[in-house]
């Protein structure tokens, strides 16, 4: 089995209504059961909103270390997931329906092996 990262990019700007977010956030863990009943499901996360960022960078005298996100954008990582999947085919079908709930993009990539 390989390792693949389901990212959930999000717009900037506040959270939906309750209304709105409510059966995203019950489409996710009917998700999240499955994925745990396929034996496909290694963990996942919400983050912090992008304000909270803290960027560190070297250089040569030292940590340049700054507040904010790396990119300036219209939207921005709010989660993931981690899940194992035999191919990328069965990783893009965990993708797909996770693009259904949340009605967000996600960029599906493999682990390095």
């Amino acid at each position: 089995m390989k390792t693949y990262l389901l990212s959930i990019y999000q717009p900037d700007g506040p959270a939906p209504e309750a209304a709105v977010l409510e059966p995203i956030m019950r489409g996710l863990a009917a998700l999240t059961k499955d994925l745990q009943d396929a034996g496909a499901f290694v963990f996942s996360a919400g983050l912090c909103p992008p304000d909270t960022a803290t960027v560190v960078r070297s250089g040569a005298t030292g940590a340049l270390v700054t507040d904010g996100p790396f990119t300036e954008g219209k939207e921005h990582l709010g989660g993931f997931t981690v899940i194992q999947a035999p191919d990328l085919d069965a990783a893009l079908k965990w993708g797909e329906r996770m693009a259904a709930v949340t009605t967000l993009p996600i960029e599906v990539r493999p682990f390095q092996q």
